[in-house]
């Protein structure tokens, strides 16, 4: 349950950061305000130092949810194993899924920091 908590809360860290990106596409438009747009109001090293804030976060957040995750989850893998060693493959498989969220983070902030100008 914490690793999901953990994905969406990054994932919307994500989208955050990607609005403040000028040539992802995606603008945060006021509410009653058709067009405005408060980023663009910002200068150009704000926006990198937001950019690069949120990579720093997309990764960070990523990897300490990965690094939670992984540690409950691997205690009970090896807690199953012991009682019923033919599960080794099934739970190997689901280990690595956790990990693929560690993974999603680094794109991410792969992702952020190409957009610095």
């Amino acid at each position: 349950m914490q690793v999901i908590v953990i994905a969406v809360g990054l994932l919307a860290i994500a989208k955050v950061a990607l609005a403040f990106t000028g040539e992802s596409g995606i603008a945060i438009v006021s509410k009653g305000v058709p067009g405005f747009d408060p980023i663009s109001i910002l200068a150009a090293e704000d926006q990198a130092g937001l950019i690069a804030i949120g990579a720093g976060l997309a990764i960070g957040i990523a990897g300490a949810g990965a690094g939670i995750g992984l540690g409950t989850a691997a205690a009970s893998a090896a807690a199953a194993i012991t009682e019923k060693p033919e599960s080794f493959g099934k739970l190997l498989v689901l280990l690595a899924l956790i990990e693929a969220i560690a993974i999603y983070g680094f794109v991410i902030a792969f992702v952020l920091a190409g957009n610095i100008a």
